[in-house]
């Protein structure tokens, strides 16, 4: 864990969040300014600034994290199959435009208020 991370500050209960997940291993949480009407972040617990830090020895746990997604994603009211879905966003690195140096992954998902709108574009 990093003293200075705020996800590390969350994990330990020094930040309040809203969670929606928790194991040994992995905390998910919803973002404080969603984008979407399911908005989570999954984070791994042991500190990783991001996934230009991953290693072959990290392919474990990321395998895990990946598979959590599904299971994260449904209990928090993204719908599966072909009229639902979510996507998954991972940032890394400050041109890839991530924020919190801690390697997190984003869920987002949830129906769309335009989907059977006139202006939807595909």
């Amino acid at each position: 864990m990093s003293q200075d991370c705020l996800f590390c500050k969350i994990i330990d209960g020094t930040i309040p969040s809203t969670k929606v997940y928790e194991d040994d291993d992995f905390l998910a949480f919803k973002d404080i300014n969603p984008v979407a009407p399911v908005h989570l972040l999954l984070i791994p617990k042991h500190h990783i600034v991001s996934m230009q830090h991953v290693a072959d020895t990290d392919a474990d746990w990321l395998g895990k994290m990946m598979t959590l997604v599904p299971q994260i994603a449904s209990a928090n009211g993204c719908r599966p199959g072909a009229e639902g879905g979510y996507r998954i966003v991972i940032n890394s690195g400050e041109d890839g435009g991530q924020e919190i140096d801690h390697l997190h992954l984003h869920i987002i998902g949830g129906e769309r208020p335009w989907k059977n709108t006139a202006t939807a574009v595909a």
